[in-house]
């Protein structure tokens, strides 16, 4: 971080208060944060938003990449889970940095840089992201509904449109109860992978070798085309946007100091929730490779993996935690796309419509597809809409990613909380690999119209 700056920090102020509209305004400031408080009760105060940002991490469509990694390559791709979550760290501690700061978020900075027209055509990238995440959520639930209760794929999938309900329930509740479900969540999703690698068995050895990064992930396209997929899971373009906003949920003091203790309290949150849903995606990468590499099963859909978890593994209530954990983590990603969605219209558009209806919208948009793949083509079509979906997302990220680190990089905008040298490096050098990444990925696709099925 550079020194402090009375001209640079006066400009900041002044992008802060040309700023007319307030992002997430029925929540904005509405949790309090205690005064001369010790360290512990403040980043309790200030913890939560990290937990949602986590939620998008381990997703559903996490669970497809993550367990064909490790089925098709055993512990290799790992790396690529780890190298996926250090630079979300990174670029999320600049999505909270860039809404503390400013009192914008991403959506609110990028409208007031680019103007009406660019920011239209960016709101319908983003909102393709949104749908991407939000068709991964429904077939997650969908699968993990005919798992627990033999529900047909078909009515599963309708199902989930009510969930709506569920979400306008929670926000009349607050915003801190909707935190509170998604921790409970998360960490049930937790506890069910701590157990399902235990008594998996996988070797301790090899999986730590995994967490080395290996040429053969760049010189095989198969390797890296699930690499590709594992990254657009892992680093989502909405959260970039979605945490953004929900840090200026905190009633700090919007003062350099005030700014610099959110800043601080913000990050620290985010990073530690990071850091869980990076051991959750290594379990379920861990879990693929230690009870299917090198057996020849077919695991290409989350329900054959169901199937062959427990008599793989030895222990009959592997495949139901299994199924558990993953309705968790779709129930959890329905709260997380419906908020962004909602920063995202406003943000880019100015548009404001009732949360009901925007995330009916959604839903729907989302669901067509699923419907009509899984009426065709049955469970493997909705395998490989999982794993096409994070290929989206992947492809999405480079619009989201380049407007925050210019930003983010910008002293006019930043002031004294500007990047220094070396994160404005880091962070230009992620955006790089993040680029060349997808020219290959859009490159390999159209030269062989290969199939990630």
């Amino acid at each position: 971080m550079n020194g402090p700056s009375k001209g640079s920090d006066d400009a900041a102020e002044g992008w802060l208060r040309q700023s007319s509209n307030i992002s997430l305004e029925e929540v904005n400031s509405s949790i309090k944060i205690p005064k001369d408080a010790k360290f512990w009760r403040k980043f309790f105060a200030f913890a939560g938003p990290g937990s949602l940002v986590a939620v998008g991490y381990v997703d559903p469509g996490n669970w497809a990449t993550s367990i064909a990694g490790g089925a098709r390559f055993g512990y290799t791709l790992l790396s690529v889970i780890l190298i996926s979550n250090l630079i979300a760290m990174l670029l999320q501690s600049l999505s909270a940095k860039l809404g503390i700061v400013t009192g914008r978020d991403l959506a609110q900075a990028t409208r007031d840089a680019v103007g009406k027209k660019t920011s239209f055509a960016l709101w319908i990238l983003t909102e393709l992201a949104i749908v991407a995440t939000d068709l991964a959520e429904v077939i997650g639930s969908a699968i993990a509904l005919n798992l627990l209760f033999g529900i047909p794929l078909l009515l599963g999938i309708l199902i989930t449109t009510l969930d709506v309900l569920l979400l306008l329930l929670l926000q009349k509740k607050g915003f801190r109860i909707i935190e509170s479900i998604v921790i409970v969540l998360m960490v049930t999703i937790f506890g069910v992978f701590v157990f399902e690698v235990i008594v998996s068995k996988p070797q301790v050895s090899a999986l730590l070798g995994g967490y080395v990064p290996k040429l053969e992930i760049v010189t095989n396209p198969e390797m890296l085309l699930i690499s590709l997929g594992i990254l657009g899971a892992t680093v989502m373009p909405h959260n970039l946007y979605l945490h953004s906003a929900i840090v200026q949920t905190r009633q700090y003091e919007r003062t350099r100091e005030g700014r610099k203790e959110a800043l601080k309290y913000s990050v620290l949150d985010s990073n530690i929730s990071l850091i869980i849903a990076f051991l959750i995606n290594s379990a379920i990468l861990i879990l693929g490779s230690a009870a299917f590499y090198g057996t020849s099963m077919d695991v290409s859909e989350l329900e054959r993996a169901y199937e062959l978890l427990s008599p793989t593994v030895g222990v009959g209530i592997a495949s139901t935690l299994f199924a558990v954990a993953l309705l968790a983590s779709g129930q959890n990603s329905t709260i997380t796309g419906t908020l962004t969605g909602q920063i995202v219209m406003e943000g880019f558009v100015h548009l404001r419509v009732s949360p009901w209806l925007r995330r009916i919208i959604t839903r729907l948009i989302a669901v067509v597809p699923a419907f009509i793949v899984t009426w065709l083509a049955g469970s493997k079509g909705t395998g490989e809409l999982l794993i096409w979906s994070q290929v989206v997302l992947s492809l999405q990220l480079p619009f989201a990613v380049i407007p925050l680190v210019l930003f983010t990089s910008d002293k006019r905008k930043m002031g004294e909380f500007a990047n220094g040298t070396w994160v404005k490096a880091l962070s230009w050098f992620c955006t790089a690999v993040i680029l060349v990444l997808n020219v290959f990925l859009v490159t390999y696709i159209i030269i062989t119209g290969h199939d990630l099925g």
